[in-house]
């Protein structure tokens, strides 16, 4: 797995080096639409070129948010049309039944504002959290102002640690690797409940 994300990382890396802001672009608005390219790896090197004058910082910060934007669009767009019309017709099969997009609904209705803002600081929740958003129909203006305000943030903070730490622009990226396990176990241990749950009730 880790030779995978280093494959990845270097690709993502040559594109910058190839292409400039739109390879930046490009890149943070795949990674927005569910495409696994490490913000935490491509962001930080914007802001290290950006320290050695290739870029603008700031244009680094504003391209990469624009993008991170437009990708989490598609992505909650594609989950409003075709997610929610699955999940109705065959969410029985994955024991989500009408009574639980229900609940998503309320929830997403009453909170989605501040789901939506914190996952988008989140390692690899930041990647899928237009999903949910999309499915339960989440106001669409809403949708969008909280990406922007999640996605700038981000992006500043890993443009800065880039721009600051100059040729050490990775020094933290073992760290992220570690929080990112950290937020696939807990994922991974809300989906066992979550089954646990729902059989139990059954029975």
């Amino acid at each position: 797995m880790f030779e995978l994300v280093e494959s990845v990382s270097r690709w993502a890396l040559s594109i910058i080096n190839q292409s400039g802001y739109f390879g930046i672009f490009i890149l943070s608005a795949l990674e927005s639409a569910a495409i696994p390219i490490p913000s935490e790896v491509i962001i930080p090197f914007s802001g290290f070129l950006a320290e050695q004058g290739r870029f603008s910082f700031w244009l680094v910060v504003a391209v990469a948010t624009i993008a991170n934007t437009v990708g989490s669009i598609f992505l909650y767009l594609i989950s409003l049309k075709g997610g929610r019309w699955i999940l109705e017709k065959y969410g029985k099969y994955i024991l989500i039944s009408s009574h639980e997009l229900d609940f998503a609904d309320d929830i997403f209705s009453k909170y989605g504002s501040k789901i939506v803002f914190i996952g988008r600081i989140l390692p690899i929740a930041r990647t899928f959290i237009s999903i949910p958003a999309g499915v339960t129909r989440m106001n669409f203006s809403k949708f969008v102002s909280y990406t922007v305000l999640g996605s700038l943030p981000w992006n500043f903070i890993l443009a800065l640690i880039g721009f600051k730490a100059g040729e050490n622009w990775d020094i933290l990226s073992p760290y992220f690797r570690k929080f990112d396990f950290v937020i696939i176990g807990g994922v991974a241990i809300g989906i066992i409940w979550y089954i646990y749950s729902h059989l139990k009730r059954r029975s």
